[in-house]
């Protein structure tokens, strides 16, 4: 999620493992990152070999799953670090100005999907509109004619190629304030979605399921409102969708809960819910200006009344070695008294029964470090499975990985968490 600032899971409980093994990246030696050498990494954090992680991966199931979110950001190794996690499912999204800009098979985002798929994973797109300066478009109007063009050329691409379909990202957030308050969005979004249905009936792409895109904030009863409440009955009424998307990205774990409390009575009992998109990351917000904590000053020798955000800036511009990073997260509760947030949110979304997919943030992107980061920053970047731009590499190039997420999320998969 991408939010305004305005926004893009009180559980403190340890597993096993000690705090600085949960908290921080560990990529400064094999053993630190798993049992094994790095150069047998793949193959060893897999519960089966490289060879074989096809094979063992189908069929794919798209219930009370959990796989990674790559956005936008597509990386090099994206399919390696997905073989090391065991994860069954890729998620990206896909800004559909893009469309404009050529073949859309030939586009990075989209060639990922579809090689992911060739590979056995089960893929998932979302169709990301974006009027945040200018009117949501209505029907008949030209820049309806503009979306519709870009909608077919993006469905020849994809449609029954990719498993699932999410018609929009983050419509109340992609959109103007005055459009939110008013039917546009709904009318635009329902258009859409329409012509999505008939463009698979017609084409027979019935091996993607539809989606309709996430609904945000909803733990804020301002952002409960009649045009959320016409979405959902939209999704309701429409039997050719599977379901909706939230992306409760929140301020507290608690907070999750009034996403699925608000969704799940208003789904049918035959549809089921994504969370293409889940973190913690407006809690790390609001710990950006917190004084890191004396131990770590002392250790590294900080000036007294060094802020988070300033830690974290420096870990930007210089990557810290592995321990420094690890001390960094361990050593500051507000990160470390939540470290089994992932454990209890997938164990949350699983609980209700109505799950398809949950997606994790696979590792920290160039969108998330490309500005100078500050105080009112938002920190992406502690919300990814692996962590390369704030810590140097570890033996034979693997990248970092944050430790508590990659061992909640490895027994996740397992099955043990």
């Amino acid at each position: 999620m991408r939010q305004p600032v305005s926004r893009r899971n009180a559980l403190t409980t340890f597993g096993s493992l000690g705090i600085a093994a949960l908290a921080g990246c560990s990529s400064g030696s094999a053993s630190a990152r798993n049992p094994v050498s790095a150069q047998n990494a793949i193959s060893a954090r897999n519960p089966v070999s490289a060879q074989n992680a096809i094979s063992a991966r189908n069929p794919v199931s798209a219930r009370n799953a959990l796989g990674v979110n790559i956005n936008s950001d597509v990386g090099t190794s994206d399919l390696a670090d997905m073989a090391a996690l065991s994860a069954p499912w890729l998620r990206a999204f896909y800004p559909m100005p893009d469309a404009d800009q050529g073949n859309v098979a030939d586009q990075p985002v989209i060639r990922e999907l579809l090689e992911a798929k060739a590979k056995g994973y089960g893929v998932a797109l979302s169709l990301k509109f974006r009027y945040f300066d200018q009117p949501t478009p209505a029907p008949g109007s030209p820049a309806m004619s503009t979306a519709q063009r870009r909608l077919d050329a993006v469905l020849q691409a994809v449609m029954g190629k990719v498993d699932i379909l999410t018609v929009g990202n983050e419509p109340f957030i992609e959109a103007r304030s005055q459009d939110r308050d008013s039917t546009a969005i709904n009318v635009f979004y329902e258009t859409l979605a329409k012509s999505v249905i008939s463009y698979r009936a017609q084409h027979g792409g019935t091996a993607t399921r539809l989606y309709m895109g996430a609904l945000n904030h909803l733990d804020e009863p301002g952002w409960r409102t009649a045009a959320t409440e016409r979405w959902m009955q939209f999704v309701r009424a429409t039997p050719e969708l599977d379901g909706t998307d939230i992306h409760p990205h929140l301020p507290a774990p608690a907070a999750g809960n009034d996403y699925l409390d608000y969704v799940i009575p208003r789904l049918r009992p035959d549809q089921t819910f994504l969370a293409t998109e889940f973190s913690l990351v407006l809690l790390w917000k609001a710990h950006l200006s917190d004084t890191v904590s004396n131990r770590f000053a002392s250790r590294y020798g900080l000036p007294a009344g060094t802020p988070v955000w300033q830690v974290i800036s420096d870990a930007i511009h210089s990557p810290f070695p592995q321990q420094k990073w690890n001390d960094f997260l361990a050593m500051s509760p507000w990160f470390a008294s939540h470290s089994k947030f992932l454990h209890n949110q997938v164990t949350r979304f699983r609980a209700t029964g109505r799950l398809a997919v949950a997606f994790y943030g696979l590792s920290q992107g160039k969108s998330m470090v490309a500005h100078s980061f500050g105080p009112q920053s938002t920190p992406w970047l502690l919300d990814s499975l692996f962590c390369p731009y704030t810590v140097q590499k570890g033996a034979g190039g693997a990248p970092g990985e944050t430790t508590a997420w990659v061992s909640e999320f490895r027994a996740l998969q397992a099955g043990k968490s």
